[in-house]
């Protein structure tokens, strides 16, 4: 089972300045079938951050199966990620435009239908479990054809240790629909509002000029409002 993903290729320049006394990292990404490089990319640090500045806290609101929920995470954040995670802290709230039901057995429905459920359920599982490789497995998922089906195998890539079985018991077994009540109440508290996904805010704050700025760059949002240069920046 192989997905197409969109890859780091890194070049590491060692700068001697006073304001780049560390790595820079330049990527360029391009469509391969093959993980290794990305898995490299991964454990690159791109960033020194200033211990005194905390990181650009970013918070997604999203559904599995939202088209462009899927660009945005593939797109923009990702690769953004990839390149600043020593300046951004990301936070992934599956649910969205979901609705909570007053049934035990099926106590939600998704605006995509009940793939979506299942997929914003796993999504959830997966984040609770997984911590700090989260992100790089729901990226992996949000770029495969088959969401859903891709759950597994990005897992065991980015997170083998943690087992599909706790994946699974997570899902079914009660578990996962109270981590999903938890992403309810985090959306309903959203002030303004959420009118649509993605829904992003940074720091805790909403701003429609930031979601503008955040939909075709990212990178340079997070870097502006990180407020203290780094090289990579």
């Amino acid at each position: 089972f192989l997905l197409q993903h969109t890859l780091c290729k890194i070049l590491c320049l060692y700068l001697s300045g006073p304001q780049c006394s560390q790595i820079y990292i330049l990527t360029q990404f391009e469509k391969t079938k093959t993980f290794s490089v990305q898995k490299q990319c991964m454990e690159v640090n791109a960033t020194r951050p200033n211990q005194a500045v905390p990181p650009v806290s970013v918070t997604l609101y999203y559904e599995s199966l939202c088209p462009a929920c899927r660009v945005f995470i593939t797109q923009q954040l990702f690769p953004t990620w990839t390149m600043l995670q020593d300046i951004m802290a990301v936070t992934l709230v599956p649910y969205g435009n979901a609705k909570e039901l007053p049934s035990p057995n099926s106590p939600f429905t998704c605006q995509h239908g009940e793939p979506e459920c299942r997929g914003n359920l796993i999504e959830a599982c997966i984040i609770h479990l997984t911590r700090h490789s989260s992100l790089q497995i729901i990226y992996c998922m949000e770029s495969a054809a088959d969401v859903l089906n891709a759950a597994k195998p990005c897992l065991q890539l980015y997170a083998p240790s943690v087992s599909w079985s706790s994946v699974d018991s997570c899902v079914n077994k009660g578990l996962g629909y109270r981590l999903m009540h938890a992403n309810a109440v985090m959306t309903r508290a959203l002030n303004p509002a959420h009118t649509h996904v993605p829904w992003v805010t940074f720091n805790g704050v909403k701003h429609i000029e930031n979601e503008d700025k955040a939909m075709s760059s990212l990178f340079n949002l997070v870097c502006q409002l990180y407020k203290v240069r780094t090289c990579l920046c």
